[in-house]
């Protein structure tokens, strides 16, 4: 059973920058796209960032030029760097594998806490 564990959320000001880690276990981590996904109080979750096996990326218009998902197969890792982070960045941001459709397909971790405010 794959776990999915993310981390490196926190308080920032806007327009500062955070770096989120994803670690997932098992052997197959290489084999499947990634994603970084978010959900705000109330609201549903939703894609932020998406990494296939060979490194293609593909982003919510929202965080064009503003954040950069990347991958470490070695480690079993996935990192989302965000950067000129605004106050409609603040949610819990999620990873998961993703099926040849690119839905999300794993249980949910628990998620780490953007906070952007002044």
């Amino acid at each position: 059973q794959v776990q999915l564990v993310e981390s490196g959320g926190g308080l920032v000001q806007p327009g500062g920058s955070l770096r989120l880690s994803c670690a997932a276990s098992g052997r197959i981590f290489s084999l499947y796209a990634m994603g970084w996904y978010r959900q705000a109080p109330g609201k549903q979750r939703d894609v932020v960032a998406t990494i296939t096996s060979g490194g293609t990326t593909n982003y919510a218009d929202s965080v064009k030029g503003r954040f950069s998902i990347s991958r470490n197969d070695a480690k079993n890792m996935v990192f989302l760097q965000m950067n000129s982070l605004k106050p409609e960045d603040t949610a819990v941001y999620y990873c998961n594998l993703l099926n040849a459709a690119m839905s999300p397909f794993r249980s949910w971790g628990q998620g780490t806490q953007v906070t952007v405010s002044s």
